[in-house]
């Protein structure tokens, strides 16, 4: 094999630099330039694109037409019948997106959260998505990097590294992309390493101190082996002041580098190695209080703070101690394609490992009523894809393959009372709970609410899942199109818990003693652990999916379709301390002793997901002018909902959600200069059946954080100047009509002595003042020099428009509310190289 040292010697050099992606780009020759030139995708945010390809990317054909491969094979662009938004390299990096949080900015139809930690990320498409901080919990929405699955979203992706473009597959994606895909499919496509030697380096300096420098570099290691490196750190000071220690949270702290060899012998034969490693270390989420109560006024006696509610927005949150974040994820990915004749084998093999510990001051006060709320997450996984596909002459196209998953997730977590705790529950009881303990041991010594005692969580999970699936594509005339595909996924997951309470007060039965008043602070009883004589903690799941679609040509210029498709996600565990035996077990429970003190019933997982979608879809292409329009009716059946009740979560199936919805992307050029485009989602969701919500029967209710409209308009300029500079000004408005942020509060649910419900209003009352309008505009203007050197200036949010992004009970707070708020304006500078 023929060297290229020098080459070679720039890339290991680079490999040592703090060094991080940009745009794709594609070549160019410039006649006037004495070597190639570099120079970006122009595309826009929110273009209508292929799904996510589970091999390489498709680069642009010579006459620009975009080759893509939606259903695991190539077509172009236009022709490819599925609803799918993409945000390319060029429109990431023009808007400053940083990591996949930031994508909503770009595409509509996408909803993502990240509030009680750094890992902690929720993803919403067309209104269905769940996820949380518990990882029992698997997500509806799946998330792949270069075709690799990554189960949990605590496998952050920093900085969207060397990507092509990232892609938002909307509604169900089982057919394709297996299990967990049953509200659709975010897949980040990154460039593979070229035999042409180039790069990109850039340095950014932004508001709130942020320091952000990455680069990428690709070339030739030989006639057949090319690679590249990409890496970088991302800093900023927090934008939340804590008085309570007198620090900033809510900052940026995260660092990775990801390298890639490409080994390609022949036309034939592609291999593909990649290997990442990324690092956050940061102070993250702060909340703030949005309504008092009486215990506020008990937090204050004792010398505590909380923000002052009616200035939610002064960005400042109390707290006696900094929430930690400490997070590693890592991984390795092989892919290898081999072709002969009109048959081409594809194997994906992928090991993850992702490790996280966090701690937060879980009460959001100053004092020092929760000691700590430490979590060790450790999620270990296996995936394996293999796949046949065949063509013939673009009238027959078929694909069949299987997927192996191999999951080990374990989980410790201790939640433990802090030296104030106990003024706290005296103060709420009227001195009920000293009372108690001069009663029951002579004299108050001390033994209830002690600091340190509290609940110790140590969870093990097994999750393993197989699936097998094919897709046809049969052109059965000029013009039409037939799809059918199948899957079928078999999912196995074995819990075991071994969790220990030692809240002494929370072991009492209280009604022996006539103090059943103070059972609202009996906040960790003793937990049942399982498996046991009656529960088995297994689940098994099994579902085939389908998908059928008929494609056809409207005329030279539109394109339709119609299609029908099935989507399945498995059960999801509730490993927690809020996790229950079922009702139905109580009689066996008992029968088999097991019974403990305070022991309530409620569940231990949420059952399978299965939705279904109608879809009708419009392409239309004349060239300056292209637009898309879907009408669509989705339903899951069983969606899986983890509801914050105040001192803990419920995790339960609604009986079925659906949503009728349309979707439009448009762009214009009404000159070569200038580029328009447009982007509107319009929901109608409903609760069509969800009797045992934590806030009664939600049938025939509107699900809340879901805003009827949310549009994004782009605009860009970009002039090129007979000396080869570019001058490009780019602006971007997204909006979101106003929503309530939740349906209800269940702290506020009124219940008698015994703890039975007399009424459900007042918990919707409570949160009725939290409603939600987004009104975010991003704006950026770069001058770029022919010889690849670019200055840019920006901005994000520069409406300051600040709004709630959700509320909840202040925890073990009575009757009071707490909530996450929005990120304030920022603007920056970049400085960026590209050879």
């Amino acid at each position: 094999m023929k060297l290229f040292p020098i080459r070679a010697a720039l890339l290991c050099a680079v490999a040592i630099a703090p060094l991080v992606p940009v745009a794709a780009h594609a070549q160019v020759t410039d006649p006037n330039a004495l070597e190639p030139q570099y120079v970006e995708e122009e595309a826009l945010p929110a273009e209508e694109e292929a799904a996510p390809p589970a091999d390489d990317y498709a680069e642009p054909a010579d006459n620009g037409t975009i080759i893509v491969t939606a259903t695991k094979r190539e077509q172009t662009l236009k022709d490819v019948p599925v609803a799918v938004s993409v945000a390319s390299g060029a429109a990431i990096e023009r808007t400053q997106v940083r990591d996949i949080k930031d994508l909503q900015l770009l595409v509509p139809s996408l909803r993502v959260s990240q509030q009680q930690s750094s890992t902690a990320t929720n993803f919403i498409i067309r209104g269905f998505g769940n996820g949380a901080n518990n990882p029992g919990i698997e997500p509806s929405v799946g998330v792949f990097v270069d075709g690799v699955y990554r189960s949990r979203a605590a496998a952050q992706i920093s900085d969207l590294p060397d990507v092509s473009r990232v892609e938002v597959l909307r509604g169900p994606q089982s057919t394709l992309f297996g299990k967990n895909a049953s509200a659709g499919v975010i897949s980040i496509i990154t460039r593979e390493p070229q035999f042409k030697f180039h790069g990109a380096l850039e340095a950014s300096y932004g508001e709130f101190d942020q320091r952000v420098v990455k680069g990428y570099v690709t070339g030739p290691l030989g006639e057949t082996v090319a690679a590249s490196i990409s890496a970088g750190f991302n800093q900023r000071d927090g934008y939340i002041t804590n008085p309570g220690n007198s620090e900033k949270t809510n900052e940026r702290n995260r660092w990775f580098v990801r390298g890639q060899l490409k080994y390609a012998p022949s036309d034939q034969l592609a291999v593909r190695l990649i290997a990442d490693y990324d690092k956050i270390d940061e102070d993250c989420c702060a909340v703030v209080n949005l309504r008092r109560s009486a215990a506020t006024s008990a937090i204050e006696y004792l010398g505590g703070h909380v923000n002052d509610p009616a200035m939610p927005f002064a960005d400042v949150a109390w707290s006696n101690f900094g929430s930690s974040n400490n997070i590693e994820n890592w991984g390795l990915s092989g892919q290898v394609d081999y072709s002969v004749g009109p048959l081409k084998v594809t194997s994906i093999t992928a090991w993850r490992e992702s490790k996280t510990r966090t701690n937060q001051d879980s009460d959001f006060t100053s004092a020092d009523l929760i000691g700590a709320n430490a979590a060790d997450v450790g999620i270990d996984t296996f995936t394996q894809e293999l796949r046949v596909s065949a063509g013939f002459m673009d009238i027959f196209n078929a694909m069949i393959g299987g997927y192996f998953f191999s999951e080990n997730v374990s989980y410790q977590n201790a939640l433990t009372y802090g030296s104030s705790m106990r003024g706290y529950a005296d103060l709420l009881s009227g001195g009920g709970v000293t009372n108690l303990e001069t009663g029951l041991f002579g004299s108050n010594t001390g033994r209830f609410f002690a600091p340190g005692q509290g609940i110790f969580d140590d969870w093990k999970m097994k999750n393993t899942a197989w699936s097998v699936f094919g897709n046809v594509d049969l052109k059965v005339k000029p013009g039409v199109t037939v799809t059918l595909g199948g899957n079928y996924t078999r999912d196995a997951k074995d819990v075991t818990s071994n969790t220990v309470s030692t809240d002494l007060f929370s072991s009492l039965n209280l009604a022996t003693y006539g103090a059943t008043a103070l059972r609202p602070l009996q906040f960790f009883p003793p937990f049942l652990n399982y498996p046991n004589a009656v529960e088995d903690g297994r689940t098994r799941d099994g579902k085939f999916t389908w998908t059928a679609r008929i494609a056809f040509d409207l005329g030279a210029h539109v394109k339709s379709y119609v299609s029908y498709a099935t989507g399945f996600k498995a059960s999801s565990s509730n490993l927690s301390r809020d996790s229950r035996p079922l009702g139905a077990d109580y009689s066996a429970l008992s029968a088999a002793g097991l019974l403990l003190p305070n022991l309530t019933t409620g569940s231990r997982y949420a059952g399978p997901e299965s939705a279904k979608v109608w879809e009708l879809g419009f392409k239309g292409d004349w060239g300056a002018v292209s637009a898309n329009l879907t009408f669509f009716k989705q339903t899951i059946a069983g969606f899986q909902s983890n509801t914050f009740t105040g001192t803990g979560f419920a995790l339960a199936n609604a009986g079925q959600q659906s949503t009728f919805g349309i979707e439009f992307d448009g762009q214009v050029k009404p000159y070569a200069d200038l580029t328009l485009s447009l982007s509107v989602v319009y929901l109608d969701p409903e609760y069509d059946s969800f009797p045992g919500s934590p806030l009664g029967d939600l049938s025939g209710t509107r699900p809340a954080g879901i805003p009827a409209l949310s549009a994004t308009w782009g605009a860009q300029w970009s002039h090129k100047f007979a000396n080869g500079d570019r001058l490009t000004l780019r602006g971007d408005f997204h909006y979101e009509s106003p929503v309530q942020v939740i349906e209800g509060l269940p702290g506020f649910i009124q219940r008698d002595a015994s703890g039975t419900v007399i009424s459900y209003a007042p918990a919707f009352a409570a949160a009725q003042p939290f409603r939600r309008e987004v009104q975010d505009l991003t704006a950026s203007l770069t001058y770029g020099l022919a010889n690849g050197l670019e200055l840019s200036v920006w901005g994000r949010n520069l409406t300051n428009n600040r709004y709630i992004l959700t509320v909840f009970d202040s925890v073990a707070q009575p009757g009071s509310i707490s909530g996450y708020t929005n990120q304030p304006r920022t603007w920056g500078g970049t400085v960026r190289f590209k050879w």
